[in-house]
């Protein structure tokens, strides 16, 4: 039996200065350590669909 709780967990995006999404991890601080190899990029909440409201994460 599958998993219900795929929707449900949060996960992070590390997107570049011009807006591309470069990773995506389950575990924000896998996606702050990451970001750290790309210049200029941020770390923010993934958007859940319907959600239009994505913050970024310093």
């Amino acid at each position: 039996m599958a998993c219900s709780c795929k929707g449900k967990r949060q996960q992070y995006e590390v997107v570049s200065a011009a807006g591309k999404v470069l990773f995506t991890s389950g575990s924000e601080a896998t996606a702050k350590a990451v970001s750290g190899r790309y210049k200029d990029s941020t770390v923010r909440p993934k958007a859940k669909p319907g959600d239009t409201t994505a913050k970024t994460v310093k």
